[in-house]
């Protein structure tokens, strides 16, 4: 607070004074420098002009030995430039119209000159000649001169007004700068004398409160100060006491929610009607004679189940994953055989490496159930891999009805956020939000799932796991022991 009320308002008139400043030094030095270009031609301009177009009438044919006959022109167009900036620059009518007559006079001057150069040296000519340069040349130079001092008073008036303003400004700037100074001088002495009155029994209380959380009690609490460094200090303590003291709690409460997830994965394993409809494809193949199918029909739904128990394992090889969402689009492609074609792509490199059990298969399923159906036509899934460094990227392709933006919008923020939509929990399947879920808790928040959807093209998700090969390893060296989950489903 003391230095905020010693710099802030320091600051800022030395800003205004740095503006004013500038401000009054470019005014000044456009002035000076109109007024300067402007009597240049002031002084000199209408005795040389004057002086040259005598010669070029009284010496017409010498003339070029005793003058520079192209001088006028050059004078004329030097003039022209300089006034034609300026009335670029003018910043009052009355100016503008004065360089405007300005312009105006030597473009007839030159037109007058041009004239008299022509007729120089025709005879008989002269005495008309001389009548023109006392009634053109002179008169319009004499024209010219007069305007330009008229110019050169009005901006003499302009540095006045100018002066005038500096003066007003001047007498604000101090009134305003000893208001200021009485303010901050004031402002800094009762701050300054809260602070040394307060400082002492606020940090002989927080040292107390310190030493009790050292001795392990961790319901201390430190007192709010009025202070705001202290009150600050004071938060970040207690903040730091409460966090430490729930610390365990907070432990207990993500083993929990682990515990949580990997139950419902459990819960969830089994799709009822995903199996009753492929126990009634079975038996309508049986009835049908079907033989060679009906084994085929039982061997990927033995496989599916196989892989979907794995003796209790949360943890399974890339390869026995893929050979799960194999069984299962085999069943699918049964079922629905006019309207589903897939592709499994996953290179052997990755087959070693460890993978959460049913991670891919519930997007794949959800690219049949939410995609290739909802369709017209047939459609086709695509299932792919890739190891890049340490971080394995698997893909799940398919080209049926998308979702819109609104859709996409939602489900991009349920993966975000890590809440679960109601109508999520009424799909089939472990759906996008449970994948993701499982995906984080066990590895982290940089990985889990990125989705991409086009309505009417089809949707892409991508899963982001890190590649670990022990921990599978370690897994299958543990002695075999039969556990009261491992015997249900044996008896499945």
């Amino acid at each position: 607070m003391l230095l905020l009320i010693c710099v802030v308002p320091l600051t800022i008139l030395l800003a205004y004074l740095l503006i004013m400043t500038n401000k009054i030094s470019s005014e000044y030095d456009g002035i000076v420098r109109r007024i300067t270009k402007a009597n240049a031609y002031n002084i000199n301009f209408k005795e040389d002009m004057d002086y040259v177009m005598y010669i070029i009438v009284v010496n017409s044919e010498r003339a070029e030995e005793l003058v520079d006959t192209e001088q006028p022109h050059r004078m004329i167009q030097a003039a022209r430039e300089v006034f034609g900036e300026l009335y670029e620059e003018a910043d009052s009518e009355y100016a503008a119209n004065r360089l405007s007559s300005i312009l105006k006079s030597l473009d007839t001057l030159e037109d007058r000159v041009e004239e008299i150069e022509k007729d120089a040296l025709v005879t008989g000519l002269y005495e008309t000649n001389m009548e023109r340069l006392d009634l053109n040349i002179r008169v319009l130079t004499e024209l010219i001169q007069e305007q330009i001092q008229y110019y050169i008073y009005y901006e003499t008036t302009n540095m006045e007004e100018l002066r005038m303003g500096i003066r007003a400004d001047v007498e604000s700037a101090i009134t305003a700068i000893t208001v200021i100074l009485v303010l901050i001088l004031l402002g800094a002495w009762m701050v300054s004398r809260r602070i040394v009155r307060g400082i002492t029994e606020p940090i002989q209380r927080l040292c107390e409160a310190a030493q009790a959380a050292g001795s392990g009690d961790f319901a201390i609490r430190a007192q709010d100060e009025e202070l705001d460094e202290l009150s600050v200090l004071n938060s970040s303590f207690n903040q730091m006491v409460e966090e430490i003291g729930h610390l365990v709690e907070d432990i207990r409460v993500e083993e929990l929610n682990l515990r949580a997830a990997e139950l419902r994965v459990l819960q969830e394993q089994i799709n009822p009607h995903f199996l009753y409809n492929t126990l009634d494809n079975i038996i309508w193949l049986a009835e049908s004679k079907d033989t060679e199918q009906v084994v085929r029909m039982v061997s990927s739904l033995s496989s599916f189940f196989r892989t979907t128990l794995s003796k209790g394992r949360e943890f399974i090889t890339v390869k026995e994953e893929e050979q799960h969402i194999r069984s299962y689009l085999e069943i699918q492609q049964f079922r629905y055989r006019d309207i589903l074609e897939y592709e499994i792509a996953i290179p052997e490199e990755l087959y070693e490496y460890e993978i959460i059990k049913l991670t891919l298969q519930p997007l794949v399923e959800n690219a049949l159930y939410h995609g290739i159906k909802n369709k017209r036509g047939g459609g086709h899934i695509r299932v792919s891999g890739v190891l890049c460094q340490d971080v394995m990227i698997f893909k799940v392709q398919d080209d049926g009805i998308g979702m819109d933006g609104a859709r996409l919008a939602q489900v991009c923020a349920m993966l975000r956020d890590g809440e679960q939509e109601p109508e999520q929990e009424e799909t089939g399947g472990f759906g996008l939000f449970n994948v993701n879920q499982r995906i984080q808790l066990n590895y982290g928040r940089e990985y889990g799932l990125k989705i991409q959807s086009t309505y009417g093209q089809g949707t892409e998700i991508w899963v982001r796991i890190p590649c670990r090969a022990e921990k599978i390893k370690r897994k299958r060296n543990i002695s075999k022991k039969i556990t009261p989950f491992e015997e249900n489903t044996a008896k499945l």
